[in-house]
């Protein structure tokens, strides 16, 4: 009877733990897969992440980073890529622990085609990174015109401040993007706004010895 009764608690225990062995078995085997999306996002390899995903990997996964596939592929600049992402579905705001979202990433790549994408599918072009850059200021620095335009287009403020008061106006004068600059221009950035040292866009170009940038600026853009 004793013998019996001990098989019976037994056999009740492996009810209770196997079900808990079985879900860390899966959470085990889901970190492996979404591991393997990553490395296929991080090396390009597009039928290496296709497959992941085809086997159920979460297409929000983030590495020790915080970084998404989608990040990673804009980074990288794997436009295309980056697109198979977005029409499945991934998360057009979610940023890495740094800040970065992916309409920062792919505004600093020059990326036309994702940015578009992304603004499409409802990406945010208010958040700021860590450093306080936006994704106008990242485009604007980089003297990427057209994804400025697509910006502003899309409602961005050309005159939102990053750190130190910073603009993309000043960004793109502290560069000589002369092209970034008339577009900022062209949509009424202020050349009147000043960084927390005093210095305007105008005193940026001419530290920075951007001749032509400060003619542009001097005209107010014609």
């Amino acid at each position: 009877m004793q013998r019996a009764t001990l098989s019976a608690v037994l056999a009740a225990c492996l009810l209770l733990v196997s079900p808990a062995a079985e879900l860390h078995a899966q959470a085990v085997t889901n970190e492996a897969l979404n591991a393997r999306f990553l490395v296929a996002a991080r090396t390009g390899d597009d039928a290496g992440l296709a497959r992941a995903l085809a086997e159920g990997a979460a297409i929000d996964s983030r590495n020790r980073l915080g970084e998404t596939a989608l990040v990673i592929a804009l980074k990288r600049n794997q436009s295309a890529m980056a697109r198979k992402l977005i029409d499945a579905g991934a998360d057009v705001n979610l940023a890495a622990l740094n800040g970065v979202t992916p309409l920062m990433a792919a505004a600093y790549a020059g990326d036309v085609e994702s940015t578009e994408a992304l603004l499409q599918r409802g990406a945010d072009w208010r958040p700021v990174d860590r450093i306080k850059k936006t994704a106008m200021i990242y485009a604007a620095g980089e003297g990427h015109t057209s994804i400025v335009r697509l910006l502003i287009a899309r409602g961005a403020d050309p005159d939102a401040p990053g750190e130190h008061g910073l603009t993309a106006l000043m960004w793109a004068a502290g560069y000589g993007r002369d092209e970034t600059v008339r577009a900022l221009l062209a949509a009424g950035a202020k050349r009147s706004h000043r960084d927390d040292r005093g210095k305007s866009a105008l005193d940026i170009a001419r530290e920075n010895r951007f001749p032509d940038t400060v003619k542009l600026l001097e005209s107010g853009g014609g």
